[in-house]
């Protein structure tokens, strides 16, 4: 296990490294994306517009040598222009399927919130089953299947909000925010001629995602650790303000993603930090606070931050 713990954190410096080098003062972001992928989610960037969204997105992309496909999505997207359709054949006589954008290893759902909730919700059988379903027949997405969706959080005209069970999907959710002053300084330098991403290869394989992949699963998760994990999700059913709590499968995303983290750290088993550090971007999401809650100004994160600070993490 040592051996692939040591390749594995070797991997992930490579790829953490190449998408650093395009995406400026924004390592922990890029550590929570790499750990969702790893882990098996998905990922929901939100933030305001410019702040490299979906040069994010696509900085991941080609630093694998995996299939990236890009969905721009508008009110007038149908299900079709994702999923795929089929087209009748005059020469065969037979129906023949199209596949979708949906059909790839890494895609891009670019301002989700632009599409009506038909489409939108399109996409969910993808995200939970990696399957699809058209025309009544039910057809298989690549084993190595990431969404990136990315959405502008301050415009609400010709938007649709995702549901509960679409926002639940995602494994994280991350805020990228406006980089300090000098680092900004210096993204303007690194991209007065060309930009970064233009010179990006690919630096890892897809065999060596896969391995990273069973490498993350590996790692030894203590019952006193998951024990950890179910307190912090059940508090939040149970804090002031929420009218609903996170799923099970926010316990799940959150041992996963921890799982990731561990192993990126070069250890063998999870630890209190891990499931701290990423318990915000996994859990804040999911959570419906109620009209009470909101008009006094409480966030869904400050119900995290508190639930982290009253659960006892174990010694």
């Amino acid at each position: 296990m040592a051996t692939a713990v040591n390749e594995a954190a070797e991997v992930y410096a490579r790829l953490e490294g190449a998408i650093t080098r395009v995406i400026r003062g924004q390592r922990r972001v890029v550590r929570h994306l790499l750990a969702a992928f790893v882990g098996g989610g998905h990922v929901l960037l939100e933030d305001f517009p410019g702040t490299g969204k979906t040069t994010l997105a696509k900085a991941l992309a080609r630093a694998m040598d995996v299939r990236f496909r890009r969905v721009q999505f508008t009110p007038d997207l149908l299900p079709s222009d994702i999923l795929g359709v089929a087209v009748y054949n005059q020469k065969s006589g037979e129906f023949e399927f199209h596949e979708g954008p949906v059909f790839t290893n890494i895609l891009l759902a670019d301002e989700i919130n632009r599409a009506s909730p038909r489409t939108q919700s399109a996409l969910l059988e993808a995200m939970a089953e990696r399957q699809v379903s058209v025309e009544g027949e039910r057809r298989d997405l690549p084993e190595l299947f990431l969404v990136i969706a990315t959405q502008n959080p301050v415009e609400f005209r010709g938007t649709y909000p995702l549901p509960e069970a679409q926002m639940d999907r995602f494994a994280v959710q991350l805020l990228l925010g406006y980089l300090p002053p000098e680092e900004e300084a210096e993204l303007l330098a690194a991209q007065a001629d060309h930009h970064p991403l233009d010179d990006l290869e690919p630096c890892v394989g897809r065999g060596e995602i896969e391995a990273l992949q069973r490498a993350a699963r590996a790692v030894r998760v203590s019952a006193e650790i998951r024990r950890y994990i179910v307190a912090l999700v059940d508090a939040t059913r149970k804090a002031e303000g929420v009218r609903l709590g996170a799923s099970p499968r926010a316990s799940l995303a959150l041992m996963k993603t921890a799982q990731a983290l561990a192993l990126f750290e070069g250890l063998e088993f999870v630890t209190p930090d891990q499931v701290q550090e990423l318990a915000l971007p996994v859990i804040a999401h999911r959570l419906v606070l109620d009209p009470q809650a909101k008009f006094s100004g409480r966030t869904n994160r400050d119900v995290v931050e508190e639930i982290l600070r009253r659960v006892p993490a174990p010694a």
